[in-house]
């Protein structure tokens, strides 16, 4: 099937030459064609340019479909690099809590947050988790998300998360978006190892790891490494453990204090370290010419009034960083990178053209999958939306409240919703 795009008013984040990540200055550049054409074959992207070069490369007749993109953009599809959508319940109780003074780490020491959501999961059936989850997916494609990463570490014993692994790999197998699952046995301490963590680490290297490369049910492998969760020694036990079975990792790290857990994802070759909400001087240097993304998480610092990462200083030291949503329910219940789009903007100071790069390009190396989404480009899957009638990319981020993806194509194809 062929599918034109015409009369684009702004075709967002080309490459001619692609590459599969920006960082430093040139997270400022964003090469955009304005009153462009595009042409998708199946679900490849085959060609791009200006109206006026239509004429000469294709016929009418030779297109099967022919949508009209007058006053609209044409963006990449978020890729979403940071997800825990798969829950059995929200934990609203839990944002009262925190209206009335209680901390994270105090909700999560009255046996809250991470371990509530075990205690929910390990209630609910594979068939509720899925389909709860399968909504949450919908959700997040008609708000422009054309490729997700979704974690487990909801469960915290073998049962548990293979369950929840299982859910993952069948959303990835009857999902139309690209999905990419996360190992996170390591998200929280369980109480009955509260006084024995390193324990709990050995169920994870010598149980759970085994079966879930095994089954093959994860891409990556997570460790939450931070005060009160787990140490740099035990976080390197573990990714230590999953190398050996071919699992990359990806690190939860200095969220709630400089606790070394960005230099031992870099140690380890982690893909990305995520959140960030504490780097100084030495961490900006371990990233430095490292192939890990930092990946900031806007929406859970919003959410629970945490210190905003120094997104500004890891630019302007030449890093590269990206932007994920941290969909989830204790922290941030929401998966609208719109609107993550807008808090980069708008709390970390960040240029429009910077945050595109952070949600699409930059976000699609954080799974591993730049090679083949985040930017249009000649022979790059066909995932992306159209906007409505807006001014231009700086409208996005500025109309933070409103709802501007129109349409939706996944693998080349329009999605009804």
């Amino acid at each position: 099937m062929k599918l034109l795009l015409e009369n684009i008013k702004e075709l967002v984040q080309v490459e001619d030459q692609p590459v599969l990540f920006r960082a430093g200055k040139e997270m400022a550049k964003v090469n955009i064609l304005k009153n462009a054409f595009l042409i998708i074959r199946d679900e490849l992207i085959e060609d791009f340019g200006t109206m006026d070069q239509l004429k000469d490369r294709y016929f009418d007749d030779d297109l099967l479909i022919e949508i009209d993109c007058s006053n609209r953009l044409v963006y990449p599809s978020f890729c979403d690099s940071h997800t825990h959508l798969v829950y059995a319940a929200p934990r609203e109780k839990e944002f009262v809590d925190r209206i009335k003074g209680l901390s994270y780490e105090e909700i999560a020491r009255r046996g809250g947050g991470i371990l509530n959501s075990a205690k929910l999961l390990h209630e609910t059936s594979e068939d509720e988790l899925y389909e709860s989850a399968m909504e949450r997916v919908l959700e997040i494609v008609k708000m422009g998300t054309g490729a997700v990463e979704i974690k487990s570490g909801y469960g915290l014993n073998t049962e548990d998360e293979l369950k929840m692994l299982r859910v993952i790999q069948r959303i990835k197998r009857t999902s139309p978006i690209c999905v990419r699952a996360n190992f996170l046995g390591a998200h929280a301490i369980p109480l009955e190892y509260k006084n024995n963590p390193a324990e709990y680490v050995d169920i994870i290297i010598n149980e759970m790891i085994p079966q879930v490369a095994a089954e093959e049910l994860a891409d990556f492998i997570d460790v939450f490494c931070d005060r009160g969760f787990f140490s740099v020694e035990d976080t390197e036990r573990i990714l230590m453990a999953g190398l050996k079975y071919g699992l990359r990792p990806k690190i939860h790290a200095n969220e709630l204090g400089l606790t070394g857990g960005i230099q031992a994802g870099v140690k380890y070759n982690a893909l990305s370290v995520d959140h960030l909400e504490y780097v100084g001087e030495e961490e900006i240097a371990a990233l430095k010419d490292s192939e890990t993304m930092p990946t900031v998480l806007p929406g859970a610092a919003f959410f629970l009034n945490m210190k905003l990462s120094p997104v500004r200083e890891m630019i302007e030291a030449g890093l590269p960083v990206a932007l994920a949503s941290d969909f989830n329910p204790g922290s941030s219940p929401s998966g609208n990178m719109s609107l993550i789009s807008a808090m980069g903007c708008i709390n970390f100071k960040m240029l429009p053209e910077e945050v595109i790069n952070a949600t699409t390009l930059n976000t699609a190396y954080a799974m591993g999958i730049s090679e083949s989404y985040g930017s249009i480009a000649r022979g790059k899957i066909a995932n992306l939306f159209i906007t409505s009638e807006v001014p231009g990319i700086e409208y996005l981020p500025y109309a933070y409240g409103s709802n501007l993806v129109e349409t939706v194509i996944i693998n080349g194809e329009v999605q009804n919703f």
